[in-house]
């Protein structure tokens, strides 16, 4: 029996789509299943040359064997699912827990049409803010209440719990990340609720004595979309000459890029329970080191950085990605089983 939570470190953008996936391949879960909020964080997923962007369907859904699920405490938009669905040929193997809130249409005019969320805040308009404020108030519809998701609908820890006493492998994969969390984060530029580790396990039913690992996944130069305080910022001309240039998944917004924050990492680090990090970017630390899946090759700027990482956050670096294709990363986990 084997259950690991995968959690964003900094403000998103960690690159935890990609953690999703190695892990996925490497460990061979029979489910995949998502907590967070909902449609307003997108995780980017390589495959060689194909790029996959994906919002409501787990980012693991690569890995073919597994079965995806939704957990109940993640906001479900069923237009933007049934669209990815589709797109990924992904039938028959997503699930949707019965008591997700849903997403209307009323909730995504609230959040575009709102000063304080849509501008102030820097929302993504994708409705969730409004739709949790509606969930608290035991006003949002659920997810059993409409007919179109019928086919989808699951006891998602049911399932889950089932997996696990059988002995098998299941991930759980958060969103967003702890910088944005609305208890931990910087508030009030967060998101509409909790993203930390415990709060995915609460997601998807699963109490804290069958989690084996969190893995908190950290990005070598942190980012942030939309509006709030960012420490290590540097300036828009620094990043651009440094080649460093992303978008978001979601709202296509540039990045705000920043460099390393051991404060931010080992507090994070603290309050998810990490027991093993991720560190994506690497490559950028060093581009000799673009590609590389083996720790040895790592320059020695590279291991330095890495060091200087598991310093802050307190525990082994185990994942280091080299680049952005799922076969680009160094897996060291074995040495730390």
């Amino acid at each position: 029996m084997s259950c690991t939570i995968i959690v964003g470190g900094f403000f998103g953008d960690e690159g935890k789509g990609k953690i999703v996936a190695h892990v996925a391949f490497k460990d061979k879960p029979v489910i995949i299943s998502r907590g967070g909020v909902g449609p307003n964080a997108g995780h980017t997923v390589q495959v060689g040359t194909q790029e996959y962007g994906v919002r409501m369907v787990p980012s693991g859904f690569v890995y073919r064997h597994a079965k995806l699920c939704i957990g109940s405490g993640v906001l479900v938009d069923p237009r933007v699912l049934k669209q990815e669905v589709e797109r990924l040929d992904v039938k028959g193997r997503v699930f949707v827990d019965f008591r997700c809130g849903i997403i209307t249409e009323d909730h995504i005019a609230r959040d575009k049409g709102s000063a304080h969320l849509a501008k102030k805040i820097g929302s993504t308009g994708s409705g969730c803010g409004p739709a949790n404020s509606d969930r608290v108030m035991r006003l949002s519809p659920q997810a059993k209440d409409l007919p179109e998701l019928a086919e989808y609908l699951l006891d998602v820890p049911k399932v889950i719990d089932d997996a696990l006493k059988g002995g098998n492998v299941v991930l759980l994969e958060g969103t967003q990340g702890f910088g944005i969390s609305l208890y931990y984060g910087t508030y009030p530029f967060v998101t509409s609720k909790d993203t930390s580790a415990s709060q995915i396990a609460a997601d998807n039913g699963v109490g804290p004595t069958k989690i084996n690992d969190v893995i908190v996944v950290f990005k070598a130069y942190p980012t942030r979309v939309g509006e709030g305080p960012f420490s290590t910022e540097m300036p828009a001309a620094k990043s651009d000459a440094m080649g460093i240039l992303e978008f978001g998944t979601v709202t296509h917004r540039k990045r705000r890029i920043g460099g390393w924050d051991g404060g931010m990492a080992r507090y994070s680090a603290m309050v998810n329970g990490c027991t093993q990090a991720a560190i994506t970017g690497i490559d950028r630390v060093d581009k000799a080191c673009f590609g590389v899946t083996e720790y040895g090759k790592l320059t020695k700027k590279a291991k330095e950085f890495v060091k200087m990482a598991e310093a802050d956050i307190g525990c082994p670096v185990t994942l280091i990605s080299t680049g952005p294709e799922i076969s680009q990363i160094i897996d060291i986990r074995s040495e730390y089983s």
